[in-house]
């Protein structure tokens, strides 16, 4: 467990080239908070749920680029990471608390 600790925090030697990780990283953990976000915009919104949609429709793709681009620029693998899981979890946990309300 240590050891991939240290691989994954390992700063990245050529800054001028994204890993293969990151960009996966990027490109689909940008999706998945993209969604989230955009589904907890959905419950927050006041109105029908027809109604309250056609704003987080409208800015998904805004939201997906910002993200993305926010992961790629990552120092390490690790910050990937955690720029993946830990807005991921927070929404997932907003979510719950809204739709449970």
């Amino acid at each position: 467990m240590n050891l991939l600790y240290k691989e994954l925090n390992k700063p990245l030697l050529n800054s001028k080239k994204i890993g293969l990780f990151i960009t996966f990283c990027a490109i689909l953990g940008g999706l998945l908070v993209a969604y989230t976000a955009m589904t907890f915009l959905v419950y927050i919104i006041p109105g029908s749920l027809g109604e309250s949609i056609t704003m987080p429709l409208l800015f998904n793709t805004l939201a997906w680029s910002i993200a993305a681009l926010w992961i790629s620029v990552s120092a390490s693998k690790l910050i990937a990471l955690k720029r993946v899981i830990i807005p991921t979890t927070i929404f997932i946990i907003l979510i719950f608390i809204f739709y449970l309300r």
